[in-house]
């Protein structure tokens, strides 16, 4: 049986795809993403055709940091967290950006000060589907309404990567607002097209957990008592720290509003992300300018105002973050390192974890990643407990049969057509 990965094929396949795009943006002649509703977003590439250049550019069979890290990056966060210059507590000091994100609008609010005291052109992210709001698509926002239409996290497959062009098409440069993968995916495209390196100007990441598929978020609707095709409008977090998973349904004097806390829904979803976030070794958007999670090192109260925590991973990405602090854009407040173990722990024993899932995956006959100096089994040895490290053994054996992951699965795409309930 066939293991090596030598196709993009292979990658969607073989249950390492993420879902970026970037292989659709590299070959868009040859690629296309989909849909596929268990899975998540998926590239279908055209018969008869090859993908190396695709295949070069995708960080789900592959993912390297350079040989050198950036001067002033924190020596004790290195072999955990990746490259980190600085570490902040801070949120959007304009009350709407602040209260509308997900948890202090730190993203949002940089994007911002990017377009307005930074001469940048546009955001490129993801925003809920026109014509179907389960599912998200790709957009180029270049004024703060359009931003702030998008705000929120959405814990469901996107794909950014695919909308890159639309970088390279701008009149100046852009920020690209993603998940982990997806920023490094881009850094990997850019590196070999100077085109693309020219007209980004900053990088974002959000911290990530995992990428729930679209049945996840279906299977939630329907626990809330709607219907599908009624659904308008879906909102996992924001309006509020860390916000409730809202949805809108029907229109008029037959509008219901149904919601489930952020802790309920996620709890939910997380039983449908996709196998490769579970053997994924950067959580935290090692590959970006600036990346941004939640200080999760204290509790949270009904009413109180989102906060952000913030990494500085790049000298541009420190620099913007201290002008737009400067500008009046953002607060920011200096935490001592140590604050990023606090703040995220559960990040940090997934990072531990993957160094066994990698290993079983293997030997169970499993194609994992390949890692290049994005080091896991220090973070194993000395950040797992010991029936932890057993876990990731065992879980992963398990999971390896339960799921079948030693079988292809073939992508399988949804039709979707506007106005249309998934199926």
């Amino acid at each position: 049986m066939k293991r090596r990965i030598a196709t993009i094929t292979d990658v969607a396949e073989r249950h390492l795809c993420t879902g970026c795009g970037a292989c659709a943006y590299v070959q868009p002649d040859d690629i296309t993403m989909v849909d596929d509703l268990d899975a998540g977003r998926r590239p279908l590439v055209r018969e008869g055709t090859t993908s190396s250049r695709a295949l070069a550019a995708c960080p789900g069979a592959e993912l390297e940091h350079p040989p050198t890290h950036p001067p002033g990056a924190i020596e004790e966060l290195l072999g955990a967290w990746g490259p980190v210059l600085g570490v902040w507590e801070g949120h959007a000091l304009d009350p709407e950006v602040r209260r509308s994100a997900s948890s202090g609008g730190i993203a949002s609010a940089l994007a911002l000060h990017c377009m307005e005291a930074e001469a940048m052109h546009g955001v490129l992210h993801i925003r809920q589907r026109a014509d179907a709001a389960l599912l998200n698509e790709t957009t180029l926002s270049t004024t703060r309404e359009e931003l702030l239409a998008a705000t929120g996290s959405r814990y469901a497959p996107a794909s950014p990567c695919d909308g890159l062009q639309m970088v390279v098409d701008a009149p100046g440069e852009c920020v690209m607002i993603g998940k982990p993968c997806d920023v490094a995916a881009t850094r990997r495209v850019r590196d070999a097209d100077p085109a693309l390196d020219a007209k980004l100007g900053f990088t974002i990441a959000m911290f990530c957990a995992g990428t729930p598929s679209t049945r996840g978020t279906m299977e939630l609707v329907r626990r809330l008592g709607l219907e599908l095709g009624d659904v308008r409008s879906v909102r996992y977090r924001g309006n509020g720290w860390p916000g409730d998973f809202v949805v809108v349904a029907g229109d008029g004097e037959h509008e219901q509003v149904r919601s489930l806390s952020y802790a309920e829904s996620w709890n939910f979803l997380q039983r449908y992300r996709q196998w490769r976030c579970s053997l994924c070794a950067d959580h935290t958007g090692e590959f970006a300018d600036v990346a941004v999670g939640d200080p999760w090192y204290r509790e949270t109260t009904p009413d109180q105002l989102g906060s952000s925590l913030i990494l500085a991973r790049s000298p541009r990405g420190r620099d913007v973050l201290l002008r737009a602090a400067e500008a009046g854009a953002i607060q920011l407040r200096p935490l001592a390192p140590s604050r990023l173990v606090d703040a995220q722990p559960n990040l940090l024993a997934t990072r531990g974890a993957v160094w066994g899932r990698v290993l079983v995956s293997r030997a169970g006959g499993v194609v994992p990643p390949r890692y290049r100096r994005i080091p896991t089994f220090g973070t194993w040895w000395s950040h797992l407990p010991p029936k932890a490290k057993v876990r990731s053994l065992t879980g992963t054996a398990r999971r390896l049969v339960s799921k079948r992951l030693y079988r292809r699965r073939p992508v399988v795409a949804a039709t979707v057509r506007s106005g249309e309930p998934l199926a």
